[in-house]
């Protein structure tokens, strides 16, 4: 009993529960839009077996997994694989095809699809989840992350699309949960059976400078392969010399995304517009909501996830939609989905515009680039001047 109540125990639970909130957001999309036809009596039924379903499962692959990491140099194998899934947080995320599969309105139809989703997309989870547990002593490994999986589940099923708009507004949400997985993945590779003895006679410097290490190469190498997609993914036009004022601002954009940060620029521009030299403004109101994985899109039809990410692009736009409106400004309006200072600065040239107006949380030009900031990524793609409202 006295095993339960240590600080070691109770890291690995923490550890658990973040991983599995930060790593089941998809798991979250693909149970909510695969019960998204059913009728509303079996829609919780459906949620609540999936689920149980799909933890139970998991709860099985993670027993041997714990298992298979007593063999030597599978502690070493599963790190490598950590350290590339935590990297893999921190980059751009593209949508790719959908599944050739149609949305179940049918109870069993759409247990059987969260089921099958998650057996194939929780291998990130299972390693994870594993690699945290090794911290608790031996003979409660498996009691620990039964217990982390069931304090997780009504965060991720009835509080996933907050912990998703959580992560939206806050990508050092992120880019910590990515430094994590590094964490982790540094202390497995010490505590492989072929290195456990040489990095105990290390001291305990290395016990803890291995973690570090992961976490710091996750974060490194993370940050610099997500700005070299950036710059790929940008039109030539886009990475040329910085875009100057033009004498008169005629067509201006206006990015969204429905946080208060964003309202703040709606107002701030209503304001401007009667101090602006062309007063007529030719505005463009953007949103550019984030695709999801690769891995949901092969499981939910492409009219589920087209309705899904519509609803979120309704949400972000209502008030900017209200507030234009009520000052009687007109706007022509763009839905994007993608990279958004990709998306937004697309936009921006497609329409051929002479000034980006969005929100910022008012970060410093370091701590935006170690986090994430839409913001400082949009005045690094944009092909125009970008106004920054705080």
């Amino acid at each position: 009993m006295q095993e339960f109540m240590t600080p070691e125990f109770w890291l690995a639970v923490g550890q658990i529960i973040m991983i599995d909130i930060l790593l089941g957001g998809d798991n979250a999309v693909v149970i909510a839009l695969a019960c998204r036809k059913l009728p509303p009596a079996q829609r919780k039924l459906g949620i609540l077996w999936g689920t149980a379903g799909a933890i139970g499962l998991r709860v099985i692959l993670i027993f041997f997994a714990l298992q298979l990491l007593a063999i030597p140099f599978l502690k070493i194998v599963g790190a490598i694989l950590l350290l590339w899934i935590g990297i893999k947080l921190l980059l751009p995320e593209h949508e790719e095809e959908h599944g050739n599969i149609q949305a179940s309105d049918k109870l069993w139809g759409a247990v059987k699809t969260v089921i099958v989703a998650d057996f194939v997309m929780s291998l990130d989870n299972v390693i994870a989840i594993a690699g945290a547990a090794q911290g608790a002593h031996s003979d409660h490994q498996l009691a620990l992350v039964i217990f982390g999986l069931v304090v997780s589940i009504p965060i991720i099923v009835w509080g996933s699309q907050l912990v998703i708009k959580l992560m939206d507004r806050y990508p050092v949400i992120i880019t910590l949960g990515g430094m994590l997985l590094g964490w982790i993945a540094g202390g497995m590779i010490v505590g492989d059976r072929v290195l456990k003895d040489w990095a105990e006679a290390q001291g305990n410097w290395l016990q803890y400078g291995a973690p570090v290490a992961g976490a710091l190469l996750v974060l490194v190498l993370g940050k610099w392969l997500a700005q070299r997609a950036l710059v790929r993914r940008l039109p030539a036009a886009m990475t040329a010399e910085p875009a100057t004022l033009p004498s008169q601002v005629r067509r201006v954009l206006l990015a969204v995304d429905g946080s208060d940060s964003s309202e703040r620029a709606v107002r701030y521009l209503i304001g401007l517009r009667g101090s602006l030299r062309q007063p007529e403004l030719d505005l463009h109101l953007v949103n550019v909501q984030r695709p999801v994985s690769g891995d949901v899109s092969r499981f939910v039809p492409g009219e589920n996830l087209k309705d899904y990410h519509a609803e979120r692009a309704e949400k972000a736009l209502a008030t900017a939609r209200a507030l234009l409106g009520q000052a009687g400004i007109p706007f022509k309006e763009h839905q994007r989905i993608g990279d958004p200072p990709v998306g937004i600065a697309e936009v921006a040239q497609e329409q051929g515009c002479d000034l980006i107006v969005m929100g910022t949380r008012g970060l410093g030009t370091h701590t935006a680039g170690l986090i994430g900031s839409v913001a400082q990524g949009t005045v690094a793609a944009a092909p125009v001047p970008v106004l920054l409202v705080r």
